[in-house]
């Protein structure tokens, strides 16, 4: 396999010069991600990078009762593992996909050894991760400032932007724990939107209807991010 095929369709892996991606192909190994499927949990051993496709890993804070809340998501424009990136060694928090989906999967040895090795690669982790500093920087902010209905409609964006398909495998249970709120209180704000038109719900599922409109009915922290990944890594995010 060479650096010219469909594979891998991680964006940050794509935007390597094609001899760099070639070098690094015998270290990746292709992998399925299911449904809430827990990729690295916490205080647990950062032993894999994994470089996401159509699907969408969510870092999320959890807690001693149980309760989990997003901090960032993951897609085809980066890749987990910045704490690996700074010399960690465990991870601080969950790595949980959201949308199913592929991944390129990394043993942290090999990932180490290309930060090391290939200028190219190190220069793109460094550029992800200032935007996924970011990124975890205004989703603090956006909890705080912006109501339920705004986040809602971000979130449904930022996993759109990130996938395949106008229609997302998701619950309201998983929306609700995102979103740090009660399923209730995430089940009125859907409810705005799809009454809207914005968006049509199903027992496991929301279709993004009229994206332009979600967007308008979405805070300014969805096109803040977008405009930081895209200032960090022009040729990765869409």
């Amino acid at each position: 396999m060479n650096a010219l095929t469909n594979w891998p369709r991680n964006r940050l892996l794509r935007a390597l010069p094609s001899a760099d991606l070639t070098q690094l192909m015998p270290a990746l190994e292709r992998i399925s991600c299911e449904r809430e499927q827990v990729l690295i949990d916490v205080d647990s051993p950062l032993d894999h990078v994994f470089f996401p496709d159509v699907g969408v890993v969510s870092a999320v804070a959890v807690y001693a009762d149980g309760r989990v809340i997003e901090m960032a998501t993951i897609g085809r424009e980066g890749c987990t593992g910045m704490q690996a990136a700074i010399g960690a060694e465990t991870s601080f928090y969950r790595l949980l996909v959201q949308i199913p989906g592929g991944a390129a999967k990394m043993a942290r040895a090999a990932f180490i050894r290309a930060m090391s090795s290939v200028p190219s690669f190190r220069a793109l982790i460094y550029a992800y991760l200032q935007a996924f500093l970011e990124q975890v920087l205004v989703s603090v902010a956006c909890n705080g400032a912006h109501s339920v209905k705004q986040r809602l409609s971000r979130w449904l964006l930022t996993m759109r932007d990130r996938s395949d398909d106008d229609t997302l495998q998701i619950t309201q249970s998983l929306l609700a724990e995102m979103l740090g709120v009660q399923r209730p209180t995430v089940t009125n704000a859907a409810r705005e939107l799809e009454r809207a038109g914005l968006i049509g719900r199903g027992r496991r599922e929301v279709s993004i209807l009229d994206r332009r409109g979600l967007a308008e009915a979405s805070c300014e922290c969805y096109q803040l991010v977008r405009a930081r990944l895209a200032f960090h890594l022009p040729r990765t995010y869409p």
